[in-house]
């Protein structure tokens, strides 16, 4: 039979969050994102779940591809735009929508001979300082697109660097709003931290479409200082495996590698099919929650490449076939947030999602 591990993707989980992102956007339309294969759920998984959002925004033209294969014939923005003048062929052939963040970028449109003008997202550095253009240099960018046969609509996004602590939005709203506050053309500004934190009651912030993706996947942006409950959301993607053996430890007894963890008085531990090999992090230290059998209790010792141990304290029913979850969704409805694994990482759940490893099996469920 098959290693025990696998990665489950919840669809109705997937479809309540996107749920969520609209009551807490009202009357703004919502991009899916799903770059970076759907925060590794695969877009082939997450699309059926996702499917009810007004776009899907994502970063690769492959992926961009496979969303027009799954039969989706909406709008898809690519959120870093084109990588190269040819790039805009594909964009032609795909109706896909792209941001433009720099001169080349506009230099590449004016060069592009297309029967279909194209739809972009003029991007604004407003502060986060990665891409976009500066605030002085935003009017004469929107000028020289709006100048194009190629373009046939102007869009315009920033992406807010703080909206999950407590300095806010305000700072970054105010540089994109005293530059673009009078020029025509839909806004797109909020992230899930803002989307969840700034949206409901701030219309200005909220504009006219959402970019949601982390809060889509079940996971809080804010984290450690509001969970998944408090934001109302449920986790996508249940990583789990089972007990494939377990050890009786007597006081003093070391378990792993490096002896890391001793045994302060007589335990029972168990060992789980999943390791940093599987994408389960490594840096997870004794303590690291986890759930056995829907219970929850603690890892022991260090990760390594295949395997982790678990204290079986009060559990002693628990042995080889148990179902151990990782993360996500165990027996019972017990819930195990990856937020709460990825913190005692020292990560963060984005990071646990995307690492998950080509071998662990993916399955979709409701």
């Amino acid at each position: 039979m098959p290693r025990p591990i696998e990665a489950l993707i919840h669809t109705e989980a997937l479809a309540h969050n996107l749920v969520r992102a609209r009551q807490m956007a009202p009357d703004a339309k919502v991009w899916a994102v799903v770059k970076a294969d759907a925060y590794g759920h695969r877009i082939e998984h997450a699309f059926e779940g996702l499917r009810g959002a007004d776009g899907f925004a994502l970063l690769d033209l492959a992926e961009a591809e496979h969303l027009r294969r799954l039969g989706w014939r909406g709008p898809i923005l690519l959120l870093e735009g084109c990588f190269d003048a040819r790039d805009l062929e594909v964009c032609s052939r795909l109706n896909l929508w792209h941001a433009v963040h720099d001169e080349n970028q506009i230099d590449w449109l004016a060069a592009h001979k297309t029967t279909w003008p194209h739809h972009v997202f003029l991007k604004m550095n407003s502060g986060l300082n990665r891409l976009g253009f500066q605030p002085a240099a935003y009017r004469s960018a929107w000028l020289r697109l709006s100048g194009l046969t190629q373009v046939d609509e102007i869009s315009l996004m920033t992406h807010f660097a703080e909206a999950d602590g407590p300095r806010g939005v305000d700072a970054q709203l105010a540089a994109f709003d005293s530059v673009a506050h009078d020029l025509p053309g839909e806004r797109s500004l909020c992230n899930s931290a803002a989307t969840l934190r700034e949206s409901p009651t701030r219309p200005q912030v909220r504009g006219d479409w959402v970019r949601p993706g982390i809060m889509l996947y079940g996971a809080s942006p804010d984290h450690p200082e509001h969970g998944i409950a408090h934001w109302g959301l449920q986790p996508a993607m249940t990583l789990r495996s089972k007990l494939i053996a377990t050890q009786t430890l007597a006081a003093g007894d070391a378990v792993g590698y490096g002896g890391a963890f001793k045994a302060g008085e007589a335990m029972r531990i168990g060992v789980v099919a999943c390791g940093y090999a599987d994408g389960y992090p490594r840096s997870a230290p004794t303590g690291t929650p986890v759930l056995v059998g829907g219970v929850r209790t603690r890892m022991v010792g260090r990760v390594s490449m295949d395997m982790v141990t678990v204290d079986l304290t009060g559990l002693p029913d628990a042995g080889p076939g148990t179902e151990v979850t990782l993360w996500g969704t165990g027996p019972g409805g017990a819930v195990l947030p990856i937020d709460e694994v990825a913190h005692h990482a020292g990560t963060v759940g984005y990071e646990l999602m995307c690492a998950v490893a080509p071998r662990v099996p993916v399955r979709q469920v409701p």
